[in-house]
């Protein structure tokens, strides 16, 4: 079997020649997994012999990135807030600039007098729901969404961070309307979503690796907002006074939210530039009577 300094090349070449964006760092990521090295490791001790069954580990991932398979399902986990999650391809891969919408939610319980409850929408991996109760234990953490196999992923994620968190299977804010399920007729101080914003005329031209993701987590209807529409309506019914809505969404969409609250009665929507620069979150919030 080959040394590690020349796995890490064949590897490299392998990916840069089927497009894949990164080739180096998927590489190393895929390699340090098959031989249970770090990624430090591999590049310190690059003369290192593996065995026939890591090289074979090796390969098979390296093919399974080939066939457009992301990293994250590859080696089951991905990085978020510091913390690790375990993703499957029932569960949308968490991405950095869905960090920006829990930097926004934590200023905003910051500014609260009281707070006292966070619904998460649409958990998928849980990735939002378990960042938020790992830095303010002190609230109620409820989370929801409408996969029966998503939410066996987040149920474990909030297990493996010591994170107390109640989850619902259904439909947006139907999860929460069943009386068996304790939470009907709940307010919040803030509710936040990752929603699937993509218009499904846009599918088609994500890449490999994004389109093998949950449709039912990026498709959102003919302009994007299908979900996003619902949530904004329904959402007044379920905050407190004076509670937040904090939504992710599209640049492209901020200005079509932004009304979409306003006809709620939220008030002066706040826009979050993601790590691009570009407008990614909004939060608004529902004004105590005067």
């Amino acid at each position: 079997m080959p040394c590690i300094k020349e796995l890490l090349s064949r590897g490299k070449s392998l990916l840069a020649s089927e497009n894949i964006s990164s080739p180096d760092l998927d590489t190393s990521l895929l390699l340090a997994e098959a031989s249970g090295l770090s990624r430090e490791q591999i590049y310190t001790h690059d003369d290192l012999e593996l065995s026939e069954a890591q090289g074979r580990r090796f390969f098979e991932m390296l093919e399974r990135r080939c066939r457009g398979e992301c990293t994250a399902y590859i080696l089951g986990r991905r990085e978020f807030w510091g913390l690790k999650f375990s993703v499957t391809s029932a569960v949308l891969v968490p991405r950095p600039d869905t960090e920006i919408l829990v930097e926004a939610a934590l200023g905003i319980l910051r500014s609260m007098a009281l707070p006292r409850s966070i619904l998460d929408l649409c958990t998928g991996s849980g990735a939002i729901a378990v960042a938020l109760k790992h830095e303010r234990p002190d609230l109620e953490v409820l989370a929801s969404d409408c996969s029966r196999a998503a939410l066996v992923i987040a149920r474990k994620n909030a297990e493996q961070m010591a994170c107390e968190i109640t989850f619902f299977q259904g439909d947006l804010f139907d999860a929460l309307a069943d009386n068996s399920s304790g939470a009907a007729g709940r307010h919040f101080s803030l509710i936040t979503a990752n929603a699937p914003y993509v218009p499904s005329s846009s599918i088609a031209a994500l890449t490999a690796e994004v389109r093998n993701e949950p449709r039912i987590a990026l498709d959102g209807g003919a302009d994007g907002l299908n979900i996003i529409r619902r949530i904004i309506a329904e959402a007044p019914a379920y905050l407190e006074e004076g509670g937040s809505l904090v939504l992710e969404g599209d640049p492209s969409q901020m200005t079509a939210m932004a009304a979409l609250m306003n006809g709620r009665g939220f008030a002066e929507p706040k826009l979050y530039r993601d790590l691009a620069g570009r407008n990614r979150v909004m939060a608004a919030v529902l004004p105590r009577p005067l």
